[in-house]
């Protein structure tokens, strides 16, 4: 049974579906399996933004085939561990979970480069131009990191 990891933003159009792609080329797909959710409805259903398309696509990642889908309070029995963009997702993921065993799956996935400064990585919907890909190198860096612990705890 594959370890399992969902990568959450608001929308699951920008950040998580690149954090989705990223982390997935970075684990053996035997063993793990990565997928991505906004906490907010708007998306259902359609593929991540072109910005993050195009993004992907220059550092060799393909994430045009991936679809938005809602979180849902049972994504914490399907997922082993839950990555959030920043602490309003935090906090709207955390309030859905039923027991402690759940709320700890939550966590912020710039801790991984700063640990307990809960960083947000910055939403690039509305931003500048150049907003994806420094977005890109965050989230990069951190599944660098998320990828190494995984795989020495999941050999």
């Amino acid at each position: 049974m594959p370890i399992k990891i969902l990568m959450v933003c608001l929308g699951n159009i920008c950040r998580s579906p690149l954090a989705e792609g990223i982390l997935a080329s970075k684990l053996p797909k035997d063993k793990f399996t990565v997928d991505s959710a906004g906490t907010g409805s708007w998306h259902i259903g359609h593929p991540p933004d072109v910005r993050s398309i195009a993004t992907a696509k220059k550092n060799k990642l393909d994430i045009s085939q991936q679809k938005g889908r809602q979180f849902t309070a049972s994504d914490f029995e399907t997922f082993d561990y839950i990555y959030v963009m920043d602490n309003s997702n935090y906090d709207d993921v955390r309030q859905l979970a039923e027991n402690q065993e759940q709320t700890e799956k939550v966590q912020l996935i710039l801790n991984e480069l700063f640990p307990n400064e809960n960083v947000d990585v910055p939403d690039p919907y509305f931003g500048l131009p150049n907003g994806f890909a420094s977005v890109y190198k965050m989230l990069d860096e951190a599944c660098d990191i998320i990828a190494k612990k995984l795989i020495e705890k999941h050999p």
